[in-house]
């Protein structure tokens, strides 16, 4: 899968050799503001066990990482297989250019082919600019823990969003 937009924006999937870049995206993009304890990979070998190559979906503006979504099934449980857990972050530069709504619309074409009916998430309530990014690709809350959370001096409550995928059932796993 690689996918070109007018502007030069390549998606693709991620691969063992991008790792160095997107540990240091993780870095930058990852801090109190946007996850309850920012991502601090003790080795490259840590980060793709947990991260494995193909996890990802990558944009790249003329080869420059400039974000990514990562997706993966959110438990091991048959029942469980219609729903993808996603994740996304956008590089500081490149962000209100679009590129994150690109890599919503990738994935979900994407996991379509695998047979995954919804797409969820979780987002800190004090990350306004997130939650309004996610509203406006279609994702409604769907639960919310309160007070989840102590960050910056105050309790913060983790939501969790949803985003059912639209299309025919498949007889063999019961999802579209």
């Amino acid at each position: 899968m690689q996918r070109m937009d007018g502007g030069g924006l390549m998606i693709r999937p991620s691969e063992i050799r991008d790792a160095g870049e997107l540990i240091a995206l993780d870095h930058l993009v990852w801090t109190e503001e946007t996850t309850p304890g920012p991502l601090k990979w003790r080795s490259r070998e840590d980060y793709l066990q947990h991260s494995p190559p193909g996890s990802q979906l990558l944009a790249l503006n003329k080869g420059r990482l400039c974000g990514y979504v990562g997706f993966g099934s959110p438990s091991p449980m048959k029942s469980h297989r219609h729903v993808c857990e996603i994740n996304i972050a956008v590089h500081p530069e490149f962000r209100r250019s679009g590129i994150g709504r690109q890599l919503v619309e990738a994935v979900k074409r994407h996991v379509r082919d695998y047979g995954i009916r919804k797409l969820r998430l979780r987002v800190l309530a004090s990350n306004e600019v997130a939650l309004t990014f996610y509203r406006s690709c279609g994702f409604q809350e769907e639960g919310r823990l309160r007070e989840e959370f102590y960050l910056g001096g105050h309790y913060v409550d983790e939501i969790f969003m949803g985003l059912m995928l639209t299309g025919e059932q498949n007889e063999e796993t019961g999802t579209a």
